[in-house]
C-alpha cells in the first residue's frame, strides 16, 4: 500500500503520541497535558495565551486543559497584581516533581519509536526532518512529488 508523505507523517505522529500515552499512563497524564507541562517546565511559558500558540489550542480548550491539570495538583494559577485579567501559571511541588521525569519519558518513547532504525538511518531521519523545518526560499509552484 502506498501512502502520501502527509499521511505517513500523520501516522508517525499518531504512533509517537500512542507511545507517549503508554509511558505517561503510570503518571495519570495525557499526551496533551504532557505537552503543556513540558512547555511550562522547559520553555518557561507561563500564561495561557503563550501556551495556546505552540499547541494550536484556542483559549477555551486551553482553559479546560488547565482546569484538569489544576485538579490533578500539577499546576496553579495566579492572578497578576498589575493586571487582574492576566493569569500566570506555575508548576506545583507535585508538578515540579513530575517535570523531573519529562526528559526521560520523552526519550523512552522516542527510543521505542525509532528503535527499528539503524544508527545511520536515525541520523539521516533527524537530518532530513531538521532540513524540512529550516526556512528556505519558496519553490516555484508545481506538482507534489510522490
Amino acid at each position: 500500500m502506498h501512502y502520501s508523505l502527509g499521511h505517513l507523517l500523520h501516522l508517525v505522529n499518531q504512533r509517537k503520541d500512542s507511545l507517549l500515552d503508554k509511558h505517561l499512563a503510570p503518571h495519570d497524564v495525557t499526551v496533551a497535558q504532557f505537552k503543556v507541562l513540558l512547555l511550562l517546565a522547559r520553555d518557561n511559558l507561563d500564561t495561557p495565551a503563550t501556551l495556546c500558540r505552540p499547541l494550536s489550542l484556542d483559549s477555551g480548550a486551553m482553559t479546560r486543559m488547565l482546569d484538569r491539570l489544576e485538579c490533578k495538583g500539577l499546576i496553579e494559577r495566579e492572578r497578576s497584581s498589575a493586571d487582574r485579567r492576566q493569569v500566570r501559571l506555575h508548576l506545583t511541588e507535585q508538578g515540579r516533581a513530575f517535570s523531573k521525569h519529562i526528559n526521560r519519558i520523552a526519550a523512552d518513547a522516542m527510543n521505542e519509536l525509532t528503535g527499528p532504525l539503524e544508527p545511520a538511518e536515525f541520523d539521516e531521519l533527524q537530518r532530513l526532518l531538521g532540513k524540512l523545518l529550516t526556512p528556505s526560499a519558496p519553490d516555484t509552484p508545481g506538482e507534489l512529488r510522490t
